[in-house]
């Protein structure tokens, strides 16, 4: 399935192009075709859109900036003034939005099925296969030509399996294996889940596989199905793959479990931030009409969506009053 709404992937902005590694637009301007509607829906790469994620994915500079499991090394010392302190949390923080920059949302790309040549006179002649690759290295990646001679003397353009295994036998990634690991099967996953490492497996697909391709696609929404599932929603949280795993909920409307946890861990403003996206997303529906009318925010925009759009209503109202009751808690000490 196609990941969705990866419609605006043709209209990406250069900075985003450059970061995720992506070719001009002319090379993945898969919806160029697609008729112009009224209003059409927003997509991800939308400013919009790309800073509510941002700020529902928080900044957690612990988080972020973990230690690695590697060998143990003694900790380093240093001692600041207030001002070297100050200008080191900066630094921080900066590198921090870096490493928080967002994985592309991207359709999965066509099947490549295109014979150039049938070439009879050749037919038995070999018995394996031959691959030609154009090794350039001023071509990217996407637009280098590879063709495939099959025994029965077709000449036909490779697949886009075949093309990563040569791209990567002779433009090696690191992180990228020519064969990926048996880790990426749906009958390993649940094993790595059980463990909580959802990031982990994440972090592994991006290095492995191309962002629009059928893997790529099908290990995240696995890994998004298994969080919402067991809402282990902060595994996630401050770290690049929140936004993405928030944009996949909210298409589908899974959005009950993501409200609740953050009613629950006081993120009332990432709540908020969560019902704006799911009425940009979905205008028709009843809750965006009244929060529209009435020009609803905070906790009163929560209900109405609860009432309106939720399948956990009782949950919703009930982690909303132990909130209230809290705040109210809070204000009177």
């Amino acid at each position: 399935m196609a990941a969705l709404g990866a419609r605006g992937s043709a209209a990406l902005p250069a900075r985003l192009r450059a970061l995720w590694g992506l070719p001009a637009r002319r090379a993945l301007a898969a919806d160029a075709g697609e008729g112009k509607a009224a209003k059409p829906k927003p997509a991800f790469t939308d400013e919009a859109v790309q800073t509510l994620l941002y700020k529902m994915t928080g900044l957690d500079l612990h988080k972020v900036f973990r230690p690695v499991k590697k060998g143990l090394k003694p900790p380093n010392y240093k001692l600041m003034t207030e001002a070297q302190l100050e200008e080191a949390t900066r630094k921080a923080i900066e590198e921090a939005k870096v490493k928080l920059i967002m994985p592309p949302v991207l359709n999965e790309r066509e099947p490549i099925d295109d014979v150039l040549a049938e070439d009879k006179v050749l037919e038995g002649t070999e018995t394996a296969k031959y691959v030609f690759t154009d090794l350039s290295y001023s071509i990217p990646h996407r637009e280098r030509f590879i063709v495939v001679r099959e025994p029965s003397g077709v000449l036909r353009k490779a697949t886009w399996e075949e093309r990563d295994r040569m791209i990567q036998i002779f433009f090696p990634k690191e992180g990228r294996r020519v064969i990926p690991p048996t880790l990426f099967k749906d009958e390993n996953l649940g094993m790595v889940f059980q463990q909580d490492r959802h990031e982990d497996v994440l972090n592994m697909c991006i290095a492995q596989f191309e962002p629009d391709s059928p893997d790529y696609i099908r290990v995240h929404h696995r890994t998004y199905e298994d969080i919402d599932k067991h809402a282990k929603y902060d595994l996630l949280r401050s770290t690049r793959h929140f936004g993405g795993m928030v944009w996949y909920l909210v298409n589908r409307k899974k959005t009950d479990g993501l409200l609740i946890d953050m009613i629950n861990r006081d993120l009332l403003e990432d709540a908020t931030s969560l019902i704006t996206l799911y009425h940009m997303l979905h205008p028709e529906c009843q809750s965006a009409k009244e929060a529209k009318e009435g020009k609803l925010q905070g906790v009163d925009l929560i209900k109405v969506f609860a009432k309106t759009e939720s399948q956990k209503e009782g949950y919703i109202q009930l982690a909303l009053q132990a909130y209230e009751e809290a705040m109210a808690t809070s204000s009177a000490s």
